[in-house]
């Protein structure tokens, strides 16, 4: 029985968590945010612009705000990408995640 308390505490601590972050997050500085320091890669509208880009439109922003964390402290590495990182803060990931993530990717298969 306490397993099953502590299981739906965690759940719903995790829960809670992942909409404040949401609630707090600012897409339009965000984009603001991508057309200085993203948009010459990886595009305002999340569609790369460089082959070796990855596109970030419609990325998961749990995701994106993972990675930007991890070059901006070394855990990953990449030449522009560790640079770019390191000066933002963690408003401005949250920012910058919420904007990619934002952005609905449409797909259609040709008969």
């Amino acid at each position: 029985m306490y397993r099953h308390s502590f299981l739906g505490l965690i759940m719903t601590s995790l829960a809670l968590s992942a909409m404040t972050v949401a609630a707090y997050a600012d897409p339009a500085a965000g984009k603001a945010l991508v057309k200085q320091k993203c948009q010459t890669c990886h595009g305002v509208d999340g569609i790369a612009k460089i082959p070796i880009a990855p596109h970030l439109a419609g990325e998961s922003q749990i995701y994106l705000e993972t990675q930007l964390k991890a070059f901006r402290s070394g855990k990953r590495e990449n030449e522009m990408m560790s640079v770019v990182a390191q000066t933002l803060t963690d408003e401005e990931i949250t920012n910058l995640a919420e904007w990619y993530s934002s952005i609905t990717i449409t797909a259609k298969v040709l008969e």
